[in-house]
C-alpha cells in the first residue's frame, strides 16, 4: 500500500471526540486523528508487515502512523541504531509503551538500551528505560532474578525525577520488578524505602515510593509470589 493512501484511509477515520478526549490521559492531540486502537490493529492485520511504509508512516509525526508503525514493520530488520531514533522521536506514553512491547524487548541488547535511554534527560526517552524494565520483568524469564538487580539503582538513581511520564514509569518498573518473584519483592520493598531516604522532600518519589509498597504487602500479591515459589518448587 503506497504511503498516501493509507494516509488517507487513516484520515477517513478521523474522530474529533476522541482528539478532545486524548488529553484526559496525558496524550499529545496536536498531531491525532483520534482513531481508536481496535482500528489501528485491523489496519494492521490487512497490511501486513511492510517495513518501507512502516518507516514512512513514522516520519509523518501523525499520532496513529505512529502507533501503527511498529505493528507492519519487519522484526527482521529492526536494529537498535533504528529503535534509538525511534525512541528519541518520542512525544506521547502510548506510542512509546507500544514500541517497548513489539520491538525493543526483543533486541539482544535490551540490558545495553534500558542503560543508554535511563541516562538520557529527555522525559519519553528515559519513560523508555523504565516501561523495557517493567516489559523485562515479566518476559525475560530465563533471566535469573539476580541479572537484574542492577534495575533498582537505576530506578533509585531517578525516582525523583518529577515528569509525569517519568515518574509513572519508575513506578511501574519498581512494581513489576516487585511482583515478579518473593526474592525481588524484598529487593523491590528495600529500594522503595531508599527512595524515601534518599528523596525526603519529592512528591514523585513519596508517590513512587508508597504505592509501590502497597501493592507489593498486598495479601493477593503476596499469596500469588508464594503460589508461584511452591509450583516451581514441585517442578524442580
Amino acid at each position: 500500500m503506497e504511503l498516501k493512501k493509507l494516509i488517507s484511509i487513516l484520515e477517513s477515520h478521523k474522530n474529533q471526540k476522541n482528539i478532545d478526549g486524548m488529553a484526559h490521559f496525558g496524550i499529545k492531540s496536536d498531531k491525532a486523528l483520534g482513531i481508536t486502537t481496535t482500528t489501528i490493529k485491523e489496519l494492521a492485520k490487512e497490511i501486513g508487515t511492510d517495513h518501507q511504509l512502516a518507516l514512512e508512516l513514522w516520519d509523518t509525526e501523525i499520532h496513529e502512523a505512529r502507533w501503527l508503525a511498529p505493528l507492519i514493520a519487519d522484526k527482521k530488520q529492526i536494529n537498535d541504531g533504528m529503535l534509538d531514533k525511534w525512541v528519541h522521536d518520542l512525544n506521547s506514553w502510548d506510542i512509546c509503551d507500544n514500541l517497548m512491547t513489539k520491538y525493543a524487548r526483543f533486541s539482544p541488547n535490551t540490558f545495553a538500551l534500558i542503560e543508554k535511554w535511563q541516562a538520557s534527560e529527555e522525559e519519553f526517552v528515559r519513560r523508555a528505560a523504565f516501561a523495557l524494565i517493567a516489559f523485562v520483568a515479566v518476559h525475560f524469564k530465563k533471566h535469573d532474578d539476580k541479572e537484574l538487580l542492577h534495575f533498582f539503582d537505576m530506578i533509585i538513581a531517578h525516582a525523583g525525577d518529577e515528569r509525569n511520564m517519568v515518574k509513572k514509569a519508575v513506578n511501574w518498573a519498581l512494581r513489576g520488578l516487585g511482583k515478579r518473584s518473593l526474592f525481588l519483592r524484598e529487593k523491590a520493598l528495600f529500594a522503595a524505602n531508599a527512595i524515601l531516604d534518599k528523596y525526603k522532600d519529592s512528591k514523585s518519589a513519596r508517590w513512587i515510593s508508597y504505592d509501590a509498597i502497597r501493592e507489593l504487602n498486598s495479601e493477593k500479591i503476596i499469596a500469588r509470589l508464594h503460589d508461584k515459589e511452591a509450583k516451581k518448587a514441585t517442578k524442580s
